[in-house]
Order: C-alpha cells, then structure tokens, then sequence
C-alpha cells in the first residue's frame, strides 16, 4: 500500500509540473503569424524522426525511424530506414514513393485535384503549419515546463480531410520548432511520430528531385 501510495504522489507531482492553458483566438492568431516570421526568414527545415504507428488488428505498433526534409510551399523528402525502407519525394508537381527492396517506384501527379492533394496537405501542415487557418479549425493550449511550448489541435474542415483523418495534433517548443505530431485516422488507427536535431539550413535543390534507378520498376496507380 506504501509504495502505491508513494507511486500515486509522484504521478500527481509529475502532472503538477505539466501545465496546458488554452490560449484565446487572439492569442491563436498571434502564435501564428509568429511562426509564419520564423517560416519566412527560414523556408526550410531537416529533422530525424521516430514513428509508431497504433493499429486497432495489430497487438503492437509497427515502429519506424529515418529523416524529414522540408521546404515551403510544398517540396519535401522523407527516409524511413530498417528493414522496409522507403523513400518519398515530392517537387510539388510529381509524387514518387520508391522502395528499394522491391526496386519499384510509385508515381503520382499532384494538384488538379488529385486524391492525394489532401495527404500533402496534411504533411505541409504538420511540417509547416501552412495556411492552417483556411484549412482546420484550430484550438491551441500553452504547455508549461519542463515540456514547455504549443499544442495545436486540428480538426479538418473538408469533407476529403475528414476521410484521412479526424484530428491532428501538433506540438511545437518555445523556438517554434515541430516536435511531435499526432494523427487519429477514421478507423481509429493512430499515427505517433517525434521529431528531433532540427535544423534550418538551407537544404540542396536535388534532395527534392527523384529519378528511379536503372531496373527498377515504375507504375502509376491512379493512372496518372
């Protein structure tokens, strides 16, 4: 009974110390084009990344880690390594999806109103927090130390947002870098993922250009 008692005032204790006030849409606009200043002087940004991924016919989550690359409005390029790697790599116009292990190459064109168009969206959003306002209702609270900085839930407004998923997360430190996100699917499914070594630099044009490799295998499956 001690130690459950003791277990008991450390967990309250713990919880003391991490505070969320709700900030009012005053204080939302506010935090926004704050961190539209930092996006403008510095359109970039490079991080490692760990993901797991809650599936409702799954006991365990399926864990994975690799590295992010970004670059507004809409260019961006993300590594999953381990045992199925993967590669992603968008130019804002085309879409490749590229797995070593199977030499094949997925190719989608973006815009026009793809059905992809909402998935990048929700990955410009997560990375960037662009244009959030026209495209989430947004309510954020301000996170104490020691985890000190901004929770922003997002909730979609389209119909086709909702289809991919019903809420988005997204928590930022004090110098308004991303450092984990959130996604709750339809299906109940959840997506997990930490982000960290952020970093603004500016990132080489090539990264977000992709031609597949010689013998490897390019299809389009939505036809396009």
């Amino acid at each position: 009974m001690k130690k459950i008692f003791l277990a008991a005032i450390a967990f309250i204790f713990m919880a003391s110390l991490v505070k969320a006030e709700s900030l009012s849409p005053a204080e939302v606009k506010n935090l926004l084009a704050r961190i539209r200043q930092e996006r403008a002087a510095a359109p970039q940004v490079q991080a490692d990344f760990q993901e797991e991924k809650m599936m409702r016919l799954m006991n365990k989550p399926i864990v994975s880690s690799g590295k992010v690359s970004f670059q507004m409005p809409n260019k961006f390029r993300r590594e999953v390594k381990g045992s199925s790697p993967s590669v992603t790599v968008s130019d804002g116009q085309q879409l490749w999806i590229y797995y070593p292990n199977f030499k094949s190459v997925e190719r989608y064109s973006l815009g026009k109103r793809s059905p992809l168009d909402p998935v990048i969206a929700a990955i410009n959003t997560a990375l960037n927090l662009e244009n959030v306002e026209a495209s989430f209702h947004i309510a954020a609270t301000k996170i104490d130390p020691p985890k000190a900085g901004y929770e922003l839930d997002l909730t979609p407004r389209s119909p086709s947002m909702k289809r991919m998923f019903q809420k988005l997360k997204v928590q930022i430190n004090d110098d308004l870098l991303l450092q984990r996100t959130e996604m709750l699917q339809p299906n109940g499914d959840r997506i997990v993922t930490v982000y960290s070594n952020q970093t603004r630099a500016p990132i080489p044009a090539p990264t977000f250009e992709f031609t597949p490799p010689v013998g490897t295998e390019v299809s389009s499956p939505l036809g396009r």
